[in-house]
């Protein structure tokens, strides 16, 4: 039984960072037959469930239920942090009340519990968008070269990423994207996440390596002519879980292009790197491993379970990613749902399971249930969060 709805909303994927849905099942013993307090009681403990495996502060429970069900409507009262909530079943036995809630949850910003961990990310090629830009100096690897330096800052400067590098081939994300395949979009995220076992992947666009079209040097007659060109530079970031978008920045700046016009020129030369461009391509990476890391640190870092055995989960996080003995975790079912719209959203069912780390190394670690119990319902490529 379905009951009446305040408001749903449905995010793109372009929107999809802002909030996620959840699917939790609660109960509560009904005392002296009064059914609707225990309605009531179990739709908090669900909630309550779906608020904590969120990121989303628990505290903020007694904001979001003040009254939550008035004559047999959903009624939300939420500073931001539930967005819709929709109770999908209710079941009596005897004196037990069971209800499922599905709700929409925006992560509390201020609460950080996942900064310690490391998000493993893997970056793509990225893609010069107008080849025949790159034909002034011979710069057709500068997308390679980007990617490399990249990959190279990730590790030195980067707090809370972990990153892969995949620069060998171009991947279709700039064909999809101007074509609208947003879900074509989240297959490939979803195929690639799994093929390198990474929790984001980045796609990245070089939009204008063209030059400005007057000299900057005009009162130095007895040089030549140096112009200015352009470093135009969009990155793109999606759940590899779910293929959704995360994040999504747009780079634009210029520098003088020092090198002679029908000069060949190396992009992982020295020379190149410290010439002006070179300079400000760095800067503008250095920016964006900045601004990546402020928005990463307080997501989530979902593992995905790769083996099962009775009472015990491997996970693909590990010592790399900062697990550490004695971390207990959250077990959640992969549950995609299609709305009225036709289009497909991401969603999790939370299950009862909660493991304890016991066992690290460094790409992996070995949970068990505290009790014992084994682990029926779970399946491979199930997600775990922590606590």
């Amino acid at each position: 039984m379905r009951f009446g709805l305040l408001f749903l909303c449905l995010f793109t994927i372009s929107f999809s960072s802002m909030s996620q849905w959840y699917e939790s099942q609660g109960q509560a013993i009904s005392t002296n037959s009064d059914k609707k307090t225990a309605r009531k009681q179990a739709m908090e403990q669900a909630l309550q469930k779906a608020l904590l495996v969120a990121g989303a502060s628990v505290s903020s429970i007694q904001q979001v239920v003040n009254g939550l069900l008035i004559q047999d409507e959903i009624s939300i009262r939420a500073s931001g942090v539930v967005n819709s909530l929709e109770l999908m079943s209710e079941t009596y036995q005897d004196d037990l009340v069971t209800v499922t809630i599905r709700a929409d949850i925006f992560p509390q910003e201020n609460q950080c519990n996942s900064a310690d961990y490391r998000k493993s990310l893997l970056v793509t090629r990225a893609n010069i968008i107008h080849r025949e830009q790159a034909n002034i100096g011979s710069i057709y690897d500068l997308d390679v070269a980007v990617g490399k330096k990249l990959s190279e800052k990730f590790d030195r400067n980067s707090q809370f990423i972990d990153v892969m590098l995949a620069a060998q081939n171009k991947t279709e994300f700039s064909r999809l994207r101007n074509s609208f395949q947003a879900e074509k979009i989240k297959n490939l995220t979803m195929s690639l996440s799994s093929l390198t076992n990474s929790q984001y992947v980045m796609y990245a666009e070089i939009n204008d390596i063209s030059f400005a079209k007057q000299a900057n040097n005009d009162w130095q007659f007895w040089q030549s002519d140096i112009f200015d060109r352009h470093f135009n530079f969009s990155v793109f970031i999606y759940n590899g879980v779910n293929g959704e978008s995360v994040f999504e920045q747009h780079y634009v700046s210029t520098a003088p292009w020092s090198f002679n016009k029908r000069e060949q020129v190396y992009v992982n030369s020295d020379t190149f790197w410290k010439s002006h461009y070179g300079n400000n391509v760095e800067q503008t990476l250095d920016k964006l491993i900045k601004d990546i890391d402020e928005n990463m640190m307080c997501r989530q870092a979902r593992g995905k379970i790769v083996r099962i055995n009775n009472d015990a989960i491997t996970i693909n996080l590990g010592r790399d990613q900062g697990v550490q003995l004695g971390d207990e975790f959250s077990v959640l079912h992969l549950n995609n749902f299609t709305a009225d719209d036709g289009k497909t959203y991401a969603g999790y069912n939370i299950s009862d399971y909660k493991v304890v780390v016991e066992q690290v190394s460094n790409q992996s670690a070995r949970a068990y249930t505290q009790s014992g119990e084994v682990l029926g319902s779970v399946q491979v490529n199930d997600i775990v969060v922590r606590h």
